[in-house]
């Protein structure tokens, strides 16, 4: 199952929010801003397909999975394309220039999956078939399950390259991927909530930051024991290293 965070891309609604912003908007070159407008809408638009074809690519490795195995590794995925808002204000907050080039050469999240899998063994075994592919480039790997963060998340997060074909040739097109079990995610989704919950006193704040890294060393408790239940039970193959970062076409 795939749920998307918003509906595919409207280029009249797209053009019409930039309109409203296009002061913020900076020029790579002597082009008109009705001209940097148009190549935003067109880089999106490419963000769009690469989080499509990867989409894809994931859909047919579970059914591959089941086929094979009798096992689905993913539980369910969710599509994203980051807002207008908020590569703005990455771009702003990184003091970096609002170009659409500034966009192609330091944002590599615009396009993100998360991918929900029922295992540990899961996680790992996707993200590695994935990274296979002749045509995947793995840019970046940063596995917080291995290395979880001081809070207690837990995920495996890899930016893949996939080419999106238009009448110019094949664009590698950067897709961040989060890979994480459903317990994992049950987590990190409060431990979201949490964070962003700007009226909650600091002595409550405290109290629950250190329930949820209790919380979360339990869970790699309960998940690592029922890890070895579903070794014991299923022939889907064991994989426990995240891929390995390269680029090749």
């Amino acid at each position: 199952m795939i749920l998307d965070r918003q509906n595919r891309i409207n280029s009249a609604e797209l053009r019409a929010r930039l309109g409203k912003i296009s002061g913020q908007l900076e020029d790579d070159d002597p082009s008109s801003p009705m001209g940097q407008m148009s190549e935003f809408i067109n880089q999106m638009q490419v963000y769009e397909g690469a989080m499509y074809e990867l989409s894809t690519k994931l859909e047919i490795l579970d059914s591959e999975f089941q086929v094979r195995f009798s096992h689905n590794p993913i539980h369910h995925m969710e599509r994203r394309l980051k807002s207008v808002d908020s590569i703005l204000e990455k771009l702003q907050r990184r003091g970096l220039p609002v170009t659409i080039n500034s966009i192609r050469d330091n944002l590599f999240d615009i396009a993100g999956i998360r991918v929900i899998c029922n295992y540990r063994d899961d996680v790992y075994s996707v993200s590695n078939y994935l990274s296979t592919q002749s045509d995947i480039q793995v840019l970046q790997v940063k596995d917080y399950i291995k290395n979880p963060k001081q809070n207690g998340y837990r995920s495996l997060h890899v930016i893949y390259a996939v080419p999106v074909f238009l009448s110019s040739g094949a664009h590698y097109t950067p897709v961040e991927v989060q890979f994480r079990t459903i317990a994992m995610d049950y987590w990190a989704s409060l431990e979201h909530a949490l964070r962003y919950k700007a009226d909650l006193p600091d002595t409550k704040y405290t109290e629950h930051a250190q329930t949820l890294l209790d919380c979360a060393r339990s869970l790699q408790n309960v998940e690592t024991q029922m890890q070895t239940i579903h070794r014991d039970i299923n022939g889907a193959p064991q994989v426990v290293e995240a891929p390995h970062e390269h680029v090749s076409r």
